[in-house]
């Protein structure tokens, strides 16, 4: 129940932002983000050789004699966005082995991890810790989008709780190394500059699989109706709200919860006009209510 509370809490705000920041002007954003990208590659590979993990202090630390640096022992993903190629890399210190395997989030669903960050200054710095959280709830697609790719990577826990504070045991664990440009890019944020990598211990304790923003009965991350993989592209009804917050994906007047012919739950399976759209949901289709 808590779950679901946090993900409505969560499309409500995230409704409002995408509704205020919706406008018929667009800014000019002449940055050159493509070249950014490769100068914080060049940041994040530079760090990585010149740093080790110390699992004695679970801690980022300066390379030293008799140590292997974080390059040598680093996982990496290629990350496309905005026609910007970026690599993403993340240090594995579990992937997380749970009694129950829901397998790993997506990058729309709702997770609930721990973190603490800090500012990669330069390719041999780090900043004190700038936000930390020993709790909470997000879900992936409101998130910046290195935190959205990375927690892919690692699965939940078990929930041990007992007459106590909220306990979990193997989850996942983690530290994910990102790119400005899958961050807060050339604007920066409160304390991060702007064109800035940042580094994140993380612990992903639980996640909901299949999140549905909308309460639709289609998972957030198969609202994806041009199938290029980012559900928060696609606008059936060109209202301004994508699909994955919208319960009438259409703009039939019917809420596509209810455009389920069959009754099995899943309107992503009927299709009602063989005729002129046969390959067309009808919760997609306005011709059909």
């Amino acid at each position: 129940m808590n779950n679901l509370k946090n993900i409505v809490l969560v499309t409500i705000i995230a409704v409002l932002i995408y509704s205020c920041n919706s406008s018929n002007s667009i800014p000019v954003d002449d940055f050159d983000h493509e070249a950014q990208a490769l100068l914080d590659n060049d940041t994040l590979v530079q760090f990585l050789k010149n740093h080790y993990y110390d699992t004695s202090i679970d801690s980022v630390k300066a390379l030293v004699d008799g140590k292997t640096a974080l390059y040598q022992e680093i996982n990496s993903m290629s990350i496309t966005e905005n026609d910007i190629d970026y690599t993403l890399y993340y240090y594995l210190k579990s992937e997380g082995n749970p009694s129950t395997d829901k397998g790993n989030p997506t990058v729309m669903d709702s997770v609930f991890v721990k973190y603490y960050g800090q500012r990669i200054v330069r390719s041999d710095s780090i900043s004190n810790t700038f936000d930390n959280n020993d709790g909470i709830w997000f879900t992936l697609n409101s998130v910046i989008r290195g935190w959205s790719h990375g927690f892919t990577n690692f699965k939940g826990g078990d929930n041990i709780t007992d007459n106590g504070p909220i306990t979990f045991e193997n989850g996942g664990k983690g530290i994910l190394f990102i790119p400005s440009g899958l961050a807060y890019r050339n604007g920066g944020s409160g304390a991060i500059l702007p064109n800035e990598c940042l580094l994140f211990y993380i612990d992903l304790y639980d996640f909901t699989k299949d999140t549905d923003h909308d309460n639709d009965g289609i998972a957030s991350i198969f609202e994806d109706p041009d199938g290029d993989g980012e559900p928060r592209n696609d606008d059936t009804d060109s209202d301004g709200i994508p699909n994955f917050f919208d319960n009438d994906d259409d703009g039939d007047g019917v809420l596509s919860l209810n455009e389920d012919k069959n009754g099995d739950g899943n309107p992503a399976n009927d299709f009602s006009d063989i005729v002129n759209n046969p390959d067309l949901a009808d919760y997609l289709n306005p011709d059909i209510k």
